[in-house]
């Protein structure tokens, strides 16, 4: 069955799925999917989130894959002649679009071994896709298709990640007294003062490691020394995450409490001939897919236009992403890879 891909497109974009609020969204890929005859079935991560995976009757040797969630807030559809626009337009609800789209042109064309995974919490920790690592389907898989915006260009490798909070820990007082506590915030404060000075070792082919600040967070009132902060780093790693490891805990020095939340390194994908191709610096749920065979990374959209108030998607784009999609697994399943 064609599928129009601008109109699943906006429809999938004015389904909030917010990272945590996936649930109608996978209800309705889920019914989506079983109309058009695949094998659907809803992993859960929660009673309120679960990946969606979509099968043949014969075992996938190709799986085309990206995730359902988004980050905030929701952004409802609009569209122009040129593009389609909201939140999710290319990170990454056009891809899903172009995903089923090119899934049902090669059904139509008699190709069976072929799957979809949609997965839930990707913008956070990728905790949908470490469950489905575990899925036992996996294992008759051999590449995995996944779809991220690259402006159509097959990524040959992407950044590492590490994410971690740290905290500090004071002594609440009145605030007209401050010498009777410790402020957790001036902690936290000196304690980002090092961190913003390290040098951070780079790479020549993923290019510099970089460091966001992205949360801070602490104290009750301004009446009152704060007695707990805490912030929370993205770090995009361009070398292995261990030497970053160690510089940041030399800088911190004791000062704070350390909770890494998710550490991959940089990974090294698969190229095709003939097919452009980019090195990313974003992350994406492949190194927690590794049961799902040999990885590749392309999708319509640029990386610049996710996460913002003006994220969109060319219609161009989407129209060429579905023809890439369903070559690169006719390829794959022809042995080209």
């Amino acid at each position: 069955m064609a599928v129009d891909v601008f109109k699943l497109t906006r429809e999938l974009i004015d389904i909030p799925s917010v990272t945590g609020d996936e649930f109608h969204i996978g209800n309705s890929l889920g019914e989506l999917l079983t109309r058009l005859g695949y094998r659907v079935e809803l992993q859960e991560l929660s009673n309120e989130r679960a990946n969606v995976l979509a099968m043949t009757s014969a075992p996938p040797v190709v799986v085309l894959s990206t995730h359902m969630d988004t980050v905030p807030p929701h952004i409802p559809v609009r569209e122009d002649d040129e593009f389609i626009h909201g939140r999710g337009a290319c990170d990454a609800k056009g891809i899903i679009a172009a995903q089923i789209a090119a899934a049902e042109r090669l059904r139509a064309e008699g190709v069976d071994q072929i799957g979809l995974l949609f997965t839930v919490d990707e913008e956070v920790t990728s905790a949908g896709a470490k469950i489905a690592n575990d899925h036992p389907i996996a294992s008759s898989c051999r590449y995995l298709i996944n779809g991220e915006p690259t402006d159509n260009r097959l990524a040959i490798g992407t950044k590492g990640s590490l994410q971690v909070t740290i905290k500090t820990a004071g002594r609440a007082a009145h605030s007209a007294y401050p010498e009777q506590g410790e402020s957790a915030i001036e902690k936290l404060l000196d304690v980002l003062v090092s961190v913003r000075r390290i040098d951070w070792p780079g790479d020549e082919v993923f290019g510099e490691t970089t460091c966001n600040i992205g949360v801070i967070s602490g104290g009750t009132r301004a009446n009152v020394v704060p007695d707990e902060a805490q912030t929370t780093l993205q770090i995009r790693l361009a070398v292995e995450s261990n030497s970053v490891k160690e510089l940041l805990e030399a800088a911190i020095a004791g000062r704070a409490s350390l909770d890494y939340k998710s550490v991959h390194d940089p990974v090294r994908l698969m190229a095709l001939e003939g097919v452009e191709q980019t090195i990313v610096r974003f992350t994406t749920d492949i190194p927690y897919l590794k049961n799902w065979g040999t990885p590749l990374l392309i999708g319509p959209g640029s990386i610049l236009d996710a996460h913002t108030e003006q994220e969109r998607v060319a219609k161009s784009e989407l129209l060429r992403a579905v023809e890439i999609y369903a070559e690169i697994t006719s390829r794959l399943l022809k042995g080209e890879g």
